[in-house]
């Protein structure tokens, strides 16, 4: 059994991820080996959760940007990684090595944080008004 790490989990309501990368990052999880490395591709991925080619790489995309989701620097084909802060490791030791060392890679500046988008304000909320006709002026 993977001891999931639960750091980033926290601000997940901050991260205005959509359903689509929230499920998403659920196949991720699931997927991953200990540390959150995770070799599957991206269709394969979006299939486990009943998301078509162009959802999954538009969830894909919302992760990354994120930071939940690292790519390899030489972007190899099917290998992701968590972000140390949602990854799954096989021991608490384990788990207590990865967050130290993640922290500390953060700021050394050779990690990425998870960010969440910067509002000056909140958007806007959906009204789920029905749309009414508008006389034209004149």
């Amino acid at each position: 059994m993977l001891i999931q790490a639960s750091a980033g989990f926290g601000m997940l309501y901050r991260l205005d991820l959509t359903k689509a990368a929230m499920e998403l990052l659920s196949a991720l999880i699931e997927r991953q080996e200990p540390g959150g490395e995770v070799n599957a591709s991206q269709a394969e991925l979006g299939a486990r959760v009943g998301l078509s080619r162009n959802s999954a790489n538009t969830a894909m995309s919302l992760l990354e940007s994120r930071n939940l989701v690292l790519r390899p620097k030489d972007r190899k084909y099917r290998t992701y990684y968590l972000h140390p802060y949602v990854a799954s490791y096989a021991s608490q030791e384990e788990l207590e090595e990865a967050i130290e060392d993640a922290a500390e890679r953060i700021e050394a500046g050779e990690l990425p944080d998870i960010t969440a988008p910067l509002y000056e304000t909140a958007p806007p909320k959906r009204q789920n008004q029905p749309l009414r006709a508008v006389r034209a002026a004149g």
